[in-house]
């Protein structure tokens, strides 16, 4: 069912202007814990696709909530990776309508889990200034930015903008030369900073150690157990971990 909050969310304060109205499906109570942002590229190369389920992943099992903008691409696999209890979607139109259409299933697990957010009415579609202001509450909801792959002159770009003048510090992941030649050239100016081990950069800058590192199944596992003895010992948590990639 679609709510409206009637109460201020400080963290949106940063903005330029705070939203007339806000309104939601799910879990405010997400609202109330550390949250990250995570966002970038509709297209996302295999690289950026594996690092972007992993640090989301690790974030949430670290306790920290992912807010993104339920775009395809970067922002569904950051969704995905926290998984939909553990996060927060930014819609750019009204909640009545699950766009875009290739993540509608996504949407309705986060509505059903997690929350779902938007500044805009019922039947009010997504347009370009919807976007901008979509991407805007999702850097404001947040402690920090990352951006893990972004062309130039890409929508992300204007997040990375709103970040900064917000005093945010905004992370991205390391690419090779000639790939999201956006984000390089914001580490070649100094701008942003890059992630190159995702555990400690999760330990050293939210103080709280990965979850998955006390994992009696992880820790198992590291003692290169054969593939046999491990599905014997944990016949459901190894395919499962298979899948999320752990």
């Amino acid at each position: 069912m679609i709510s409206k909050i009637n109460f201020p969310i400080d963290e949106l304060t940063s903005m330029k202007k705070y939203p007339d109205e806000l309104f939601y499906i799910g879990n405010l109570e997400l609202l109330k814990k550390k949250k990250i942002s995570i966002i970038g590229t509709r297209r996302p190369n295999s690289y950026t696709k594996e690092f972007t389920y992993k640090l989301a992943s690790k974030f949430s099992n670290a306790g920290i909530c992912i807010v993104s903008g339920a775009a395809m691409g970067v922002d569904a696999l950051a969704h995905q990776g926290a998984k939909s209890n553990n996060t927060i979607a930014v819609v750019a139109n009204g909640l009545d309508i699950h766009y875009p259409s290739i993540n509608k299933n996504l949407i309705i697990d986060i509505e059903k889990n997690g929350l779902i957010l938007s500044a805009y009415k019922e039947k009010e579609k997504a347009r370009n200034y919807t976007f901008v202001h979509r991407n805007e509450i999702v850097v404001a909801l947040s402690e920090f930015l990352i951006v893990t792959e972004a062309d130039l002159n890409s929508g992300s770009l204007t997040s990375v903008n709103y970040a900064l003048k917000m005093g945010k510090k905004v992370y991205t992941l390391p690419h090779r030369i000639n790939e999201s030649l956006g984000t390089q050239e914001l580490v070649k100016n100094g701008l942003i900073e890059v992630i190159y081990d995702i555990d400690d950069f999760i330990y050293n800058f939210c103080g709280i150690k990965d979850a998955s590192k006390e994992d009696e199944v992880l820790l198992f596992c590291k003692n290169s157990p054969t593939y046999e003895s491990a599905i014997t010992k944990y016949p459901n948590k190894i395919f499962e971990y298979e899948l999320e990639g752990k």
